[in-house]
């Protein structure tokens, strides 16, 4: 009977992780295809320029996958060093996020006063030699989020000591249209832009969220109960 639970377990376990595995693969794969096609397309921070969303993907992807064959390997060998090694590795990295959530909402005005000064700070390296990645970054999200500048159109104002904005900025985009009427740039600041965005899709951040926490957790159970399994089994025959 008890060898009967551990192989359903074992199965269990090799099936999560492969799932866990493959998800690392997809992440992996779309961080790599972001790097490839989009180039330089770099963080709109000044302060972080190598944290961009193609760089988070390929790390984030590779850990998963790393912890997913991890948890295989344990799994099917029943090792218990590497099945501890997996459980510690899930229990930080959960932590970690735990840790990360709640120092989000203690310092959050102060995290959105960072932001702005950095992304302000960014601002000054738009359309400079070895920026295009910055570049790039903030002509997309000005003209998907119809916003312009961080806080306001006139942050651009001090980039180009002028009354003019990038091309981006523009109602209907033109060759130059940022130094015609201000009456045709967007004013909306791109910073709340984004977070009102956040906010209406925080429903399924926080199923995003849950559903990863549960994953986290599952791998936790599986991983330790196989582990006290294997000890079991190991002092039995001892």
């Amino acid at each position: 009977m008890a060898e009967g639970c551990m192989m359903a377990l074992r199965y269990g376990m090799v099936f999560f992780n492969l799932l866990f595995w493959l998800g690392g693969c997809g992440i992996l794969g779309v961080g790599v295809w972001l790097s490839v096609t989009q180039g330089n397309f770099a963080t709109l921070s000044s302060s972080l320029p190598s944290l961009s969303a193609a760089n988070l993907l390929i790390a984030v992807g590779t850990i998963i996958m790393v912890i997913g064959c991890l948890g295989c390997v344990g799994a099917v060998k029943e090792s218990r060093p590497i099945l501890l090694t997996f459980f510690i590795l899930l229990l930080l990295i959960f932590f970690l996020e735990i840790l990360s959530i709640m120092l989000f909402f203690i310092y959050q005005d102060e995290i959105d006063e960072y932001a702005q000064r950095d992304l302000k700070k960014g601002l000054q390296l738009f359309g400079t030699e070895g920026n295009v990645g910055l570049t790039n970054a903030w002509m997309i999200v000005q003209t998907d989020f119809r916003c312009c500048g961080v806080t306001n159109h006139t942050d651009w104002f001090e980039v180009y000591n002028a009354t003019r904005v990038p091309d981006s900025c523009c109602l209907e985009y033109s060759d130059n249209c940022g130094l015609d009427n201000p009456g045709t740039w967007w004013t909306a600041p791109c910073y709340e832009r984004v977070k009102d965005w956040l906010n209406e899709n925080l429903v399924a951040l926080w199923i995003f969220a849950l559903c990863t926490a549960l994953t986290q957790i599952l791998g936790l159970v599986f991983s330790m109960t196989m582990f006290c399994q294997a000890v079991k089994v190991e002092t039995f025959y001892a």
